[in-house]
């Protein structure tokens, strides 16, 4: 059974306060950097947090194919797959959280609710999106008694003072935006509310409270990423913050320290890493211009920006994209094709597709990079399944 989150005495050491203001020093560099015309970074790293933050619950989807997935089903095309379903719903839901929830004047249980909600909605669960759970859960063990599990939450009468609670801490403005981002997901994922999908709901919340404190407005750090190279830390952390006593002893001060310590650096490790990508992304953009040379204004020089974020498009993708004629978008294709930017997806003519695999290849590298302490690979072995790099014309 959590404490209520404003019985918690905070009480951060000199060292933890320490990292709580190098954290938010460099979530606020990222943020006021420059604009160097990648506006399709923030869905580029949205997107990334979101594929990351379901590999945690074991969905595996490298990025070509979710793009593929994606696309296909955009344009009417069938294609059954169940895994890149659950995770296009997780991209929704995290779309959904920072656009509309960190934009609420106050936070409510309805928003968590409506997060869930798209986050479930494709899944193969869909009649319990949105729902508080009525019965008892747990993590672990077996499926007929929790006796062997590893951890228990909450009873399902607790829930509504619970999640009430943590809608309030949500709202509040008096304490580091870090630290009540930190401690909202570990309560969150403490008390449980769903049947499924409470671990990509609650690291959604992290995001919603960054946004709404100013820390990350226009960009979503991809700490899951971080995370889910440090599974067995993280798990370890958000059990020590389930501490057993008083809720201003010292185990509780010790569980909460221990967490956020962990949590700070794997957010400020999310955040150089989309610092370098946005550099890695920047020279992508320059290479392709160098070898296409657009002219300005035109329907291919308006989709190269995009490209980042929509990596595999249709004929009737760049329409919509560059609000050109679909002569026009057809001239951008081709040009864009001749020039190696992108290539086309498959034999099939109708709604044939094209993907820029320069995307695929800087996207490769970053999950790769990351998934080390060191961020390099060629010194250190990844500590979890990564992507390999993959030959662009297999389909």
């Amino acid at each position: 059974m959590p404490d209520l989150l404003g019985t918690h005495v905070l009480d951060l050491s000199t060292e933890l306060a320490a990292d709580v203001a190098d954290t938010e020093r460099a979530l606020a560099a990222f943020e006021g950097a420059p604009d160097q015309g990648l506006e399709q970074l923030a869905r580029f790293l949205l997107r990334a947090e979101a594929v990351a933050s379901s590999k945690i619950e074991g969905l595996q989807v490298n990025s070509r194919r979710l793009a593929r997935h994606e696309a296909r089903i955009a344009a009417g095309i069938p294609d059954r797959d169940a895994t890149a379903d659950a995770v296009l719903g997780n991209v929704m839901a995290m779309q959904h959280a920072v656009d509309n929830v960190a934009n609420a004047a106050t936070v409510e249980l309805q928003h968590l609710l409506d997060i869930h909600s798209a986050l479930m909605e494709h899944s193969d669960q869909p009649e319990i999106s949105g729902q508080v759970r009525t019965t008892q859960n747990w993590i672990g063990g077996n499926d007929f008694n929790p006796c062997q599990a590893v951890f228990v939450p909450p009873p399902p009468e607790y829930l509504p003072q619970l999640l009430a609670d943590l809608c309030l801490f949500m709202n509040r403005d008096d304490l580091p935006g870090t630290v009540q981002a930190g401690l909202v997901h570990a309560q969150f994922e403490t008390i449980h509310p769903f049947a499924d999908g409470n671990g990509r709901t609650g690291r959604a919340l992290i995001h919603v409270v960054l946004k709404r404190r100013g820390l990350a407005r226009n960009y979503v750090p991809p700490i899951s990423l971080t995370l889910a190279t440090r599974a067995s830390a993280y798990v370890g952390a958000l059990t020590r913050f389930r501490y057993v006593g008083d809720a201003a002893g010292t185990e509780a001060l010790a569980g909460i320290r221990d967490w956020l310590d962990l949590f700070l650096s794997a957010t400020r490790r999310a955040t150089a890493d989309a610092v370098n990508l946005l550099g890695l992304l920047e020279q992508v953009q320059q290479d392709w211009r160098t070898h296409a040379r657009p002219r300005t204004g035109s329907a291919a020089d308006r989709l190269l920006p995009q490209l980042i974020a929509n990596p595999v498009v249709t004929a009737d993708d760049v329409i919509r994209l560059t609000r050109a004629s679909r002569s026009a978008a057809f001239a951008a294709i081709d040009s864009l094709t001749a020039a190696d930017v992108i290539r086309p997806v498959g034999d099939q003519q109708r709604y044939r597709m094209f993907e820029a695999p320069q995307v695929f290849d800087v996207l490769t590298d970053y999950e790769r990079a990351a998934a080390t302490e060191s961020g390099n690979t060629r010194e250190e072995r990844p500590k979890r399944a990564v992507p390999y790099r993959q030959d662009p014309n297999k389909t």
